[in-house]
């Protein structure tokens, strides 16, 4: 805005420039010199009439040409000095009174030229006859006398000259004349009497003339003509200091505004680079895999950092879960409690229109919090860009100037850094897309495959359970004949332990089947342990080395006792393969008090007091690529496994509220742990049966439901896991809902719907109404579904329908969370995707 206002000063000084410039070189001289000029030639017009008229006057000058000439030229000089001198009243007053004196002296010149005639032609006459030689003698003394008298009155035109010329006239005119004298005394005496008039009236005309004032009125014209140059000049004096402080002006704002262009300039190409940098970006994050996305995000942290001339970079979230990115030149290390302070000092300065906040020097803040905490953190200057998110957080894009002053100081510049913020946001919005996509994709493939096995399963369970209860009965023959007390009643025992454990493992595959919901009880685990520990000392080779420890305090939890075998029989078998079946396993067991939240590489923990069932071995190890996948479901890394083992580990121990961690080193070994709830005694029945559920804080859902039992149904189970469920039976129902109170509901749980398509168009009409709420989708076919279709209608998760406790429980939280993360802070275990799903397909 100021180089704008400078430059739309430039036209106004150039118009004040060339004005003052008028001003100063002063135009008005010209005119006074051609006055003066004009006066002075009137002078001499005036010299030169005058003279010319006493030459008329004294007969030298014959001819009035010249007279003519001088009067014509007075007039035109006084034309011409009125037009270069009459520039104010006084001027031309005074021009007036001159033209005045000029006419008054043309005038009389016409005048004496009119009587100058006469003179000269009677004084001719009068000389003629004075000297004629008809006088006679007795008239000559007259005559001459008369003559003299005449001589005297043309020199002198005084009284007494007049009245002496009067005299001899009439002496001349009492002389006795005769016929001969009358040709002579007559002219003689017309011609005296006419030079008697003329010549006094003649030279009054002259003194007329010299009395005319026309020196003090030129003298007074001209000292008012110099008067007004002498103002002139100073005037022009005046302007050309000021044209000169103009000029030294001119150039300044001149420089100011080159010095400006300039920085204009270096600005343009640093935004024009940073423009680059954030458009290279861009096209990096638009091609680059979900995977890829941090990484590049610090890369682009680091290539922004470096074209701002920040020594520290970094984008946060408000969510505390989420993952922060930094980046720091070398030698220039975050100090504690930095960039976590950001959030705090860039709430309280951010403008709240764009959220862009620039310090270009934090010395110069008024002292304060703001400035401790800034200098505290080593910086020099801090530029940071904050917005919210769609879910109600916030991210911030932050640049630390530590050993210089930041280079973004321009309102172009600070809008760039919003569009670094959202290029950033937005590779992290379609990283989660990605990655929402692809967790959908993967659990819609493990329904269709574990609805396959499930059918298998439901095929071969009826055979298998027929073998298993011939197993039985032999062992029972066996016990009968055997001998009470020796080394085969042992094994037969344990060959029986083994078919019902078997046959309860069995059931337990019919029971999750046919979606009956397994019965939790008190498990001591410590005893477990050792049922599989006398188990497994009977499967495994006399090479394996199985070491168990015990808790110093009863290791108790609530869950299924085959089940929770199933992972210990699991967790060992898979020791002993790594190990080539030679070597010792590990069975650790304790009791361990978790006082914070703790993350762990499958899962996370609640604050409280938790098992721990520790299985180490020393084998071969698990590479970084294979850790990743052990627990998908049909992964392997053994020719002969089917990779349904460690996956059925991972589910048994989630529906158990429980978390997995898993430490591996190659050609070390691996350590699996099993962490689970401690049960609490004092809790009642009905409270161990969902001891291990997440329960809900009276949110409020949405549910639609075709059937109407069982619309009941889930509404009794949603009412009994802490919910506050909303059923309709029809879409057109909901829809009215959602747009009558779309603040009512917290989640919308979809189940089964005719055509199958109508749950997706449910899905997308209910996203546009409320879009800011999880969609959990329940299907009994899976394989009717794709993740693209599901992540365009907006659902966020879905689970197997009919819906039972221990599934939906965790699926709903989980969406819950996900939708907003601040609200349920509290470690979750996942929902059984691959049980639900099998029990669906089943």
């Amino acid at each position: 805005m100021r180089i704008v206002s400078a430059a739309a000063a430039v036209p106004l000084l150039f118009v004040l420039l060339t004005w003052v410039s008028v001003r100063a070189a002063n135009s008005e001289a010209e005119h006074f010199d051609r006055a003066l000029s004009e006066l002075d030639r009137l002078t001499m017009l005036e010299a030169a009439l005058h003279r010319d008229v006493f030459a008329a006057r004294a007969g030298v000058l014959r001819n009035y040409d010249p007279l003519v000439r001088e009067t014509n030229a007075l007039d035109a000089s006084l034309a011409h000095l009125r037009e270069v001198a009459a520039t104010d009243a006084d001027t031309a007053f005074a021009i007036d009174r001159l033209a005045t004196s000029v006419t008054r002296q043309v005038a009389l010149v016409e005048q004496f030229k009119s009587n100058n005639s006469l003179l000269q032609n009677s004084l001719a006459y009068f000389a003629l006859f004075s000297f004629h030689p008809g006088v006679r003698d007795s008239l000559a003394p007259v005559v001459s006398d008369l003559a003299a008298a005449m001589l005297r009155l043309t020199l002198d035109t005084s009284v007494a000259a007049v009245q002496e010329v009067h005299e001899r006239l009439d002496d001349l005119g009492r002389q006795p004349s005769t016929p001969a004298d009358f040709d002579v005394v007559e002219p003689l005496l017309a011609h005296g009497r006419l030079l008697h008039d003329l010549l006094p009236a003649t030279d009054g005309v002259l003194k007329a003339l010299r009395a005319i004032p026309h020196k003090r009125d030129q003298e007074e014209l001209r000292n008012m003509v110099l008067a007004r140059q002498a103002v002139s000049r100073a005037t022009a004096r005046q302007f050309r200091v000021l044209l000169y402080f103009i000029s030294l002006a001119l150039v300044g704002l001149l420089a100011y505004l080159a010095q400006q262009l300039a920085v204009r300039a270096r600005t343009l190409r640093r935004r024009a680079a940073f423009e680059h940098v954030v458009g290279a970006i861009s096209m990096r994050f638009i091609s680059a895999p979900a995977d890829d996305v941090d990484r590049l995000i610090e890369l682009a942290l680091a290539e922004m950092a470096r074209c701002l001339g920040a020594e520290r970079a970094y984008y946060l979230r408000s969510d505390s879960t989420a993952p922060a990115y930094r980046w720091s030149r070398e030698g220039v290390p975050f100090p504690p409690g930095w960039p976590d302070q950001a959030w705090t000092v860039a709430a309280r300065n951010s403008p709240a229109e764009d959220g862009i906040l620039r310090i270009p020097r934090i010395v110069r803040l008024p002292p304060g919090e703001d400035r401790d905490v800034l200098l505290a953190a080593g910086l020099k200057g801090w530029a940071s860009t904050c917005r919210r998110t769609q879910d109600g957080g916030s991210v911030l894009l932050g640049f630390d100037a530590v050993n210089q002053q930041c280079r973004v100081s321009r309102a172009g510049e600070l809008g760039l850094l919003r569009m670094a913020l959202d290029v950033i946001a937005n590779a992290l919005g379609r990283k989660s897309l990605e990655q929402e996509r692809l967790r959908l994709e993967m659990r819609l493939q493990q329904a269709r495959r574990l609805e396959t096995v499930g059918a298998l399963a439901s095929g071969i369970t009826h055979n298998f359970n027929n073998i298993v209860g011939a197993i039985l009965g032999y062992t029972e023959m066996a016990t009968e004949q055997g001998v009470s007390g020796g080394r085969s009643t042992q094994i037969i025992a344990d060959i029986r332990r083994a078919g019902e454990r078997a046959r309860e493992l069995v059931e337990q595959i019919l029971t999750f089947a046919r979606r009956h919901d397994a019965q939790p009880i008190a498990v001591d685990v410590q005893a477990l342990v050792a049922e599989a520990a006398s188990l497994l000392r009977a499967s495994l080779p006399n090479a394996i080395d199985l070491v168990i420890t015990e808790p110093a305090d009863p290791a108790i939890v609530s869950g299924v006792p085959a089940q929770l075998q199933q992972v210990i029989l699991n967790l060992c078998n898979n020791a002993a393969q790594a190990m080539n079946y030679a070597g010792r396993i590990s069975v650790a067991l304790d009791v361990v008090d978790v006082a914070a939240g703790r993350t762990l590489t499958h899962g996370t923990l609640a604050p409280g007091r938790h098992v721990r069932l520790a299985v180490a071995d020393a084998g071969r190890g698990i590479d970084s690529a294979a850790l990743e996948r052990i627990f998908e479901p049909f992964f392997t890394t053994r020719v002969a496994g089917n990779g349904l083992g460690l996956a059925t580990t991972r589910d048994i121990v989630r529906e158990h509220g429980g978390a997995l961690n898993v430490e591996s080193t190659v050609g070390r070994g691996s350590r699996f742990e099993v962490w689970l709830p401690r049960y609490a005694p004092a809790a009642t029945p009905c409270r161990e049966e969902l001891a291990t559920i997440a329960l809900g804080n009276g949110e409020s859902v949405l549910l639609v439901e075709s059937d109407p039992d069982q619309l009941l149904r889930s509404e009794e189970i949603l009412a009994a896991l802490g919910y506050e469920p909303v059923g309709f039976m029809r879409a057109a129902e909901a829809l009215d809902a959602c747009r009558a109170m779309p603040d009512r509901f917290d989640l919308l749980l979809i189940g089964h719907l005719l055509p199958m398509s109508a749950a997706l168009d449910l899905a997308m009409a209910l996203r546009r109404i409320v879009p800011a709420l999880p969609i959990l989708l329940t299907t009994a076919s899976p394989e009717e579904f794709d993740a693209d279709a599901l992540i365009r209608a907006g659902i966020s998760d879905v689970a197997a329908s009919p819906i039972s406790a221990m599934e939906i429980a965790p699926a709903l939280r989980e969406c819950l969370r996900r939708s907003d993360p601040r609200r349920h802070q509290e470690p979750l275990r996942q929902s059984g995707t691959i049980a639900q799903f099998h029990a669906a397909s089943l």
